[in-house]
Parts: structure tokens; C-alpha cells; sequence
């Protein structure tokens, strides 16, 4: 494994794969597109590894009862657009993406990447299986981060770190 060495859940893969496509993606950083492809073919190959293997807050390693339905093709896809929207930040909390920050211009492209707005966390959210809520209890967004995990990633910043590189 060349891009995703310390990777043991699936979780830790997604995040490394955003991480990367920063770094390699050709039409955002000017990477080498033959390199981005070849990131990209790891982390398909890495997924069907460790798409059911998830860890809790607490660092506790699982295997999920139902294996999961979502594709690597369609994370790769939701990540690379995901990286190019402006003044958004992108969260990546257990199986569960959620957008937040300046969303009302990105709007129709959540939509079409199949993101829902949740109201009273005034986030967009992404679950690649149909959900299904098993209690009456609404939790913040604050209560999963600290259930599943969570690692975070402001545009702004991203933004900000290139232009320092540059100059």
C-alpha cells in the first residue's frame, strides 16, 4: 500500500482518500492525473476490505452486522465534488457525511449528490444506506461527534493553507 498504509476501518480510509484527493487531485491542485488514478484504484481495493469495518469514539473496533450497500465510486464522487465547493466545511462522522458553512449557493449540487438538510442541526447530511431511526431521541450534531468520531475540514482553511504554499 502506497497512499493508505495506517488505514484499518473504514472511517480512517474515507478520511485519508479526502485528505489525498487535496493533495493529488488534478483539476483542483494541478496533481498528475495518472498518480490521482492510482490513489484512487488503492482506495477501491482497500474498501472492500474495510467498508464494514468501523470504530466508535471511544477507539473501538467493529464489524458492522449489515454489510454496507455504498460503492467506493460513489464516495470518490461525493469527495471530489465536495472538495471543490467554496466556504463550506466537510465532516466526515462515522458513516455519515455532513456539510455545514456557507451551503445556500451549493445548494442544488447537495441535492444532487443526494445530501438531505437536516434542520435542527442546520447541516447537510449524506448516508449512502436508507436510515432508519431506531429511538425518539434527536441528537446534536456535537452528541455524534462524539459517539462516531469525527474529522473535519473547512475549505476556507484548505484554501488559506494552498495560497501560504504558493507565496
Amino acid at each position: 500500500m502506497k497512499y493508505f498504509k495506517n488505514c484499518k476501518t473504514a472511517e480512517e480510509l474515507k478520511k485519508a482518500y479526502r485528505k489525498l484527493a487535496m493533495k493529488l487531485h488534478p483539476d483542483i491542485v494541478g496533481g498528475d492525473g495518472e498518480e490521482f488514478k492510482a490513489m484512487q484504484a488503492e482506495f477501491e481495493k482497500l474498501w472492500e476490505r474495510l467498508k464494514d469495518v468501523h470504530k466508535t469514539a471511544e477507539g473501538k473496533t467493529y464489524t458492522a452486522k449489515q454489510e454496507t450497500a455504498e460503492t467506493p465510486q460513489e464516495f470518490i464522487h461525493i469527495i471530489n465534488v465536495l472538495i471543490t465547493l467554496v466556504g463550506v466545511e466537510v465532516e466526515i462522522c462515522g458513516k455519515w457525511i455532513w456539510v455545514s458553512g456557507d451551503t445556500k449557493p451549493h445548494r442544488e449540487t447537495l441535492k444532487q449528490l443526494k445530501f438531505k438538510w437536516a434542520h435542527k442541526k442546520q447541516a447537510w447530511y449524506y448516508h449512502a444506506e436508507p436510515y432508519k431511526k431506531k429511538s425518539h431521541v434527536d441528537f446534536t450534531l456535537d452528541e455524534i461527534r462524539d459517539m462516531f468520531g469525527s474529522q473535519r475540514y473547512d475549505q476556507k482553511q484548505e484554501e488559506e493553507k494552498k495560497l501560504k504554499a504558493v507565496v
